[in-house]
């Protein structure tokens, strides 16, 4: 019998697997969970894009694409970005199609970081980041937000992490999991910070459609933001299409360059329907956006408003579509609330902590759900908050 602890790879065998799965594994056994925990649209993706596949199909257009995706999507991302943000890249040297936003993430860290280089993350975050800066042999230097703070990452402690060794920062705002955003002003404290400096920024603006009462700014458009700056996103969350796989990254062309090679060889091209798709999303899909941003909206409302009522304490998150309760108050650990909270009232949230220590005592909970669906587990969460305090 091999021994596979001496083959595989120890970077690899040493990377914890992702602490959101490891909690949605305990409820392949569980039967009408009542379920919180996916950060995924319940929306369909609309007709109109759907119908835009389904054509393309018909027509057999089911062929490689180049490399760094069809030349009329890269068009096309660079006509929204320009008019719905205000940020401008050349289509034809600037901009890689992805599989996901996950790869444009994993292609930027790759090509960006030499072993030793220092990696800053502020977290809470999603989980894929630190893994990833791992495997490129980079060091993941974590800034802890806070509550207080309304969990946005702040100059001072941006300063106080950086070092000879940093390389690049991770700016993962609107954030999952808690909802945090950086407004224009407070994006121009941290470009004030690195200016001056060779560290560049990798800007996961994914949820840069759900903000709720203001824009988002992309922090490329910043003075002297845009040359240190690779802006990742995708399709799945403003258009509803995450089983389509189809994410981007834009910078400029001397990185982008060295970018393609690692995609070219990892990937070759993301994939031909899901690109005819987007171009459809990106040309006609404006009016999609807003109808699901303004319902994200009510719902975050809503929930808001039954944590009051139940004594959950929570910050105003002002985008994406999660909040980020607090539930150390009771005296349990992330992990023992969420657990007792399924095993109890069959409803499933994910505690806190799979998104860094930080984020130990606090909750992420999804409003991409139903009014309806959302009301049966803020009831269920209520009879439960009320049965710890007996």
């Amino acid at each position: 019998m091999l021994d596979y602890t001496k083959i595989l790879s120890d970077k690899v065998r040493h990377i914890q697997p992702s602490g959101i799965r490891k909690f949605f594994d305990l409820l392949n056994d569980k039967k009408d969970v009542i379920s919180l925990t996916v950060g995924e649209p319940d929306f369909l993706t609309p007709w109109h894009i759907r119908d835009a596949a389904i054509e393309s199909l018909q027509m057999g257009r089911t062929y490689y694409t180049s490399n760094d995706g069809i030349l009329e999507l890269r068009s096309e991302i660079c006509n929204y970005l320009n008019r719905r943000f205000d940020l401008s890249y050349d289509h034809k040297k600037e901009v890689i199609v992805t599989v996901g936003g996950s790869e444009a993430i994993d292609i930027a860290v790759r090509a960006l970081v030499n072993p030793g280089d220092e990696v800053i993350i502020p977290i809470p975050a999603f989980v894929c980041y630190g893994p990833i800066v791992e495997l490129a042999h980079g060091v993941p230097v974590y800034i802890e937000t806070k509550k207080e703070d309304k969990f946005k990452l702040t100059p001072e402690a941006l300063r106080a992490a950086i070092t000879d060794k940093t390389k690049l920062l991770i700016l993962p705002f609107p954030n999952n999991p808690t909802g945090a955003v950086l407004t224009r002003d407070e994006l121009e404290e941290i470009a004030e910070v690195l200016r001056g400096t060779d560290i560049m920024v990798l800007s996961d603006e994914i949820y840069g459609e759900l903000t709720y009462g203001f824009k988002h700014t992309p922090i490329a458009t910043l003075d002297g933001m845009w040359e240190r700056t690779v802006t990742v996103s995708g399709f799945s969350k403003a258009y509803a299409m995450t089983g389509w796989r189809l994410g981007y990254l834009c910078a400029p062309e001397p990185l982008v360059s060295q970018m393609h090679k690692i995609h070219q060889y990892a990937i070759m091209c993301a994939p031909t329907t899901s690109q005819l798709a987007a171009i459809e999303a990106l040309k006609h899909g404006d009016p999609d956006i807003e109808m699901m941003a303004t319902e994200y909206d009510h719902r975050r409302k809503y929930i808001l408003d039954g944590f009051k009522k139940i004594g959950i304490e929570c910050f105003e998150a002002e985008g994406a579509f999660y909040v980020f309760p607090y539930i150390g108050k009771w005296g349990l650990s992330s992990d023992e609330f969420c657990q007792r909270l399924l095993d109890e009232k069959n409803v499933a949230i994910v505690p806190g902590n799979a998104f860094g220590s930080c984020g130990e005592g606090f909750a992420r909970i999804s409003y991409a759900y139903s009014v309806e669906h959302i009301t049966k587990a803020l009831e269920a969460m209520g009879e439960f908050v009320e049965s710890l305090e007996k």
